[in-house]
This record gives structure tokens, sequence and C-alpha cells, in this order.
């Protein structure tokens, strides 16, 4: 992002840029979104090391008035360093923070997808911490897998039925077409449900009606959950649904436009990009249509070399969303760059088109 003169007018946004903060060094809030509260918008984000993708700093905020400057504002919630008993030791995996402000509470709350030191992607748990502040710090509450003992609420008797007869021995072998329609059926929610179901990329979305739901992908990526937090945003009430069930979807975006619910997300081939997906409800419980790729243009079948991470929906400003998309940089995870497009909208269908640069006007 280009600094601008008027710090209350937005600055150039051009994609794939290096953008430096107010210390002029490249921001570090990777796989992150935002937060806007009191006319100030708060970007939180994995900060990654030049060599390692594993949380060697913590969480970072960046706070901003036009999304254009932004204030380092520091790690608001980090590693542990000398307590080797602790979850977020150092050389953990902290992924994919998202900020809620809960309106009831005052409090601000943070989830983020937590693999624990030296397990590689095996724990694939949810994290939670919690503020008074939107710069922290953050007090780190508990990790956990979502939903222990519960079934998706909107499973019917006779699917409860058949879910009833799944074996996983009888399913060594993956990828074959019996395998995959076991997943479809859930076999993988009945192997992980006596201690919670696989939570790894993830998205945290607050309804019109002050309800707030986290998205992640579970089952081993095989599939999208949604599901429902209590009152206070820390746990989970138990009401979740499957969506695309085995259809293998990560990196969750969710947002609402005229009563539909839109999911923008990425297959899954690891720091490699690839063509995004997309998906639309009625309800925050479905049921779920997939559409095409929502990216048209040059290297649109890639995610423009991007990963979904959020979508903003601007405030005061009407139907205006911008999607968010990391391109990672493995060998160097310091140096990923940002991509941040206007989504727009063809017969009430969102479209991400890219741009090499752009500003607030476009929404004029």
């Amino acid at each position: 992002m280009l600094s601008c003169s008027q710090p209350e007018k937005m600055g150039v946004i051009q994609s794939g840029e290096i953008w430096p903060d107010d210390k002029g060094v490249h921001i570090n809030a990777h796989g992150g979104g935002i937060l806007f509260y009191d006319d100030t918008y708060y970007w939180y984000g994995e900060h990654k090391a030049d060599s390692t993708s594993a949380a060697m700093v913590g969480i970072m905020c960046y706070s901003s008035k036009n999304l254009s400057d932004w204030k380092n504002e520091g790690v608001v919630l980090p590693v542990e360093k000398n307590d080797t008993t602790s979850d977020l030791i150092q050389g953990c995996v902290m992924e994919r923070p998202k900020v809620i402000y809960n309106q009831k509470t005052k409090k601000f709350v943070m989830w983020f997808h937590l693999e624990l030191k030296g397990q590689g992607y095996t724990a694939a748990r949810s994290a939670v911490a919690v503020s008074d502040s939107p710069t922290g710090p953050f007090k780190y509450l508990k990790s956990l897998r979502p939903n222990a003992g519960r079934l998706p609420f909107n499973m019917t008797a006779e699917q409860k039925a058949v879910f009833d007869t799944l074996d996983i021995e009888h399913f060594a072998k993956w990828w074959t077409p019996d395998w995959r329609e076991a997943i479809k059926k859930g076999l993988f929610v009945k192997r992980d449900l006596a201690g919670g179901q696989m939570a790894r990329d993830m998205q945290l979305f607050v309804d019109d009606d002050g309800k707030a739901y986290h998205i992640f992908s579970s089952e081993d990526n095989l599939t999208l959950h949604i599901a429902e937090l209590s009152d206070d945003f820390l746990s989970h009430t138990g009401k979740y649904v499957r969506v695309d069930p085995a259809g293998h979807n990560e990196a969750p975006a969710l947002f609402k436009k005229d009563g539909t619910y839109w999911l923008i997300a990425s297959g899954c081939t690891g720091w490699d990009p690839n063509e995004a997906r997309m998906f639309s409800a009625p309800s925050i419980w479905g049921p779920w249509t997939k559409h095409s790729n929502p990216c048209v243009g040059p290297n649109s079948e890639l995610t423009f070399g991007g990963q979904s991470t959020f979508v903003l929906r601007l405030p005061g400003k009407k139907d205006a969303y911008i999607f968010m998309a990391d391109m990672w940089r493995p060998k160097k995870p310091s140096d990923a760059r940002y991509i941040w497009l206007p989504v727009q909208f063809k017969d009430g269908k969102p479209y991400v088109e890219w741009m090499d640069s752009w500003d607030l006007n476009f929404f004029d």
C-alpha cells in the first residue's frame, strides 16, 4: 500500500507489492482478518519468520483509519518462550486469527487454528483468547476440538441410521469411490465424535442478530463445518452443519449480502495456489449450493496466485466488500504478500477481478 498525505483518505492498493507499516516495515499479518471498531480498522494476522511458518513471535495487530496507512500495534498474543507446558510454546503453529467484538460482554474475542509443537498438523485444534481492548493484550483461555459428542444438527433419522453403520476399519485405503462416499456420509465425523471435530483453516462471522459463527476446515480438510458460538463467543453450542462433504475445501471466507450467505474457499494444495471455490445459501445453516470460481481474468484459475482469508464489508458504503487473500512464500514466509480486490456483483452473484491498483473511490 502506498502512503498518502491525507490520513483519512485511502491510498492506492497494489496487490502483491510490499505494504509498509508506519515504521516502513512490510506488514506481517498473514492469514488475517479485519475488525472495524470505533471508527478504526484492526488487522490481525500471523507473524511469519524469515525461514519458518511456525509461530516464533505470535499474533500481530495493525490499526488504520483508512485501510492504507497502518500503525504497528505490536504482538497482541505472544508465544510462550519459557513455559514448555504451554499450548503456545514458541514453535507451535498459530494460524488464521480472527477477532470479533461481543456487544454483551464488551470483550474482544480471538479464535485461531492451533497446532501443538512437534506434532505437525495432527492436533487440528481451535484456540480462543480474550481482551478488553482491540490492541490487546489478549489472554489465552484454551484450545479444543469443537463439538465433541455432537452430530450435525440437521442430520436426518435416515442419515443417522447410515451413519451408525460406518466403520473406519473398513476404509483403510483413502481416495477410493467407496471411501469418498463414506466421507460424505460422515465417516470422519464418527471417527472424531468423542474427542471433537478437527478444526484447521478458520473464519469468524457475526450475523445481523449478533449471533457468531465459527467456520473451519474439518474432517482432515475434506469438509467445512459451520458451528454456532455461545452468547459470550467463548465456546461452541454444539449446533453445527457440514458444507460440501468430501469437497476438500479450506481457507473459508464468509460474507452476507441481501440476505444471502456467500462462502469463498480454496482447494487443498498446501502452500501452492489453486482455483477458488464459492458457495451460497439462504441461511447460515444452508442448504449450500456450489458455484463456479468467483475469480475472473488472467491467472484467475490460481486465485491470482493467492489464497482466500477474509471478506471485509466496508461500513458506510452500500454493497462494498473487499476480498482478501495471501500470496504465500514458503521459502521465505515473512515475504508473503497480500491481495485485496473489490468484490463486484453481476446478476446478484459475486465475482473478483484482478486490478493492478485501485482505491475506495471504486465503490462510489
